[in-house]
């Protein structure tokens, strides 16, 4: 894949410095004010400093509303998921949107080493590199989930035929005639 940028942005660079917490001993209804208090759609779950999940808008209506569950009655730590995927602040956007993209989620736990830095989403990315989630999203699509693997099978991008050769050059999954154009 094709950076943009000629050097590599760190995610420090484009995350969340101020993520919200909460601790898993909370009830969902508390969590869910908070998340609407802060104006967010997710909260970490920390023991201390230590973070051992997250909470999402997702999980609330998956987990307790679908369910028709009470949310006054039940624990952040029983909806909550965990553990949590995280990336290291000095690691790349591009690192960063091909993990989401693998683990099928729109937002990382940003940390040094253990302690939390901050949260990156999709969102954020996406301000700085929009061409980047369409191609991360389209490696999941077509079942690339590691940046950088060699072949796909799918629809190429430059002749809309369907391939089992499929090739990134320049940003595009290309098959085998329009790599040799």
């Amino acid at each position: 894949m094709v950076n943009q940028f000629n050097n590599r942005v760190p995610v420090m660079e484009v995350m969340s410095r101020s993520p919200v917490t909460i601790t898993e001993d909370e009830t969902v209804s508390v969590a869910a004010a908070k998340m609407r208090d802060m104006d967010v759609s997710s909260l970490i779950v920390v023991e201390g400093s230590k973070v051992i999940g997250i909470m999402t808008d997702y999980d609330v209506v998956h987990k307790v509303v679908a369910q028709d569950l009470l949310p006054s009655k039940l624990k952040v730590k029983e909806i909550m998921t965990a553990p949590v995927v995280t990336i290291h602040q000095h690691e790349g956007v591009e690192e960063a949107a091909a993990k989401m993209s693998k683990e099928g989620i729109r937002r990382l736990v940003v940390t040094d080493d253990s302690d939390l830095q901050g949260i990156v989403t999709e969102n954020d990315i996406l301000k700085i590199w929009p061409e980047l989630i369409e191609v991360t999203r389209e490696y999941q699509k077509v079942g690339l989930t590691d940046v950088g693997l060699e072949t796909a099978s799918g629809y190429c991008e430059s002749c809309n035929v369907f391939s089992g050769n499929l090739v990134e050059i320049d940003g595009q999954l290309v098959c085998p005639e329009c790599r040799e154009r």
